[in-house]
């Protein structure tokens, strides 16, 4: 098979485990504050990153590529933040996981954890998310490496 780019993703999360699988393929996705946006009369928080294709590199450890990506989340009720500058719209912020804490179901919290201990908590009624990748992609200048791991 021939070095082809693969089909754009395009996931939905209704459910901790449907989230989990959202948050592999993000794992490692980099992003700038600025491209977080919470719409409260819209119940919608979103994002825009640069997600590192895993499977690609899985696949060919040559291969090393980013996408851009959508992600947003639905019926969200608050959301809270840890150790995020709102005052440095450039800053570089590395997504690690997304999490789902369970409250009085189907309600809880999705955690989106980042590098340097930062963290943004959204309230939400339950759990519903789409990621869907946008089109452009780029040759990644290196893989992501986890050294604690």
């Amino acid at each position: 098979m021939s070095d082809d780019v693969a089909a754009p993703l395009k996931l939905i999360a209704l459910d901790p485990d449907d989230l989990a699988i959202v948050s592999a393929h993000l794992q490692d996705a980099v992003l700038k504050a600025a491209d977080l946006r919470y719409l409260p009369a819209e119940k919608r928080f979103a994002l825009a990153l640069r997600r590192f294709d895993w499977e690609g590199a899985q696949q060919d450890k040559r291969r090393r590529r980013r996408r851009l990506t959508a992600l947003h989340f639905d019926r969200v009720l608050s959301v809270r933040s840890a150790k995020l500058d709102k005052n440095d719209p450039d800053k570089v912020l590395n997504l690690l996981a997304i999490t789902f804490d369970q409250g009085e179901d189907p309600a809880g919290d999705v955690t989106l954890h980042f590098s340097e201990g930062a963290a943004i908590r959204l309230s939400v009624e339950c759990v519903e998310a789409q990621m869907k990748d946008l089109g452009p992609v780029w040759e990644a200048v290196a893989t992501p490496g986890h050294p604690d791991a």
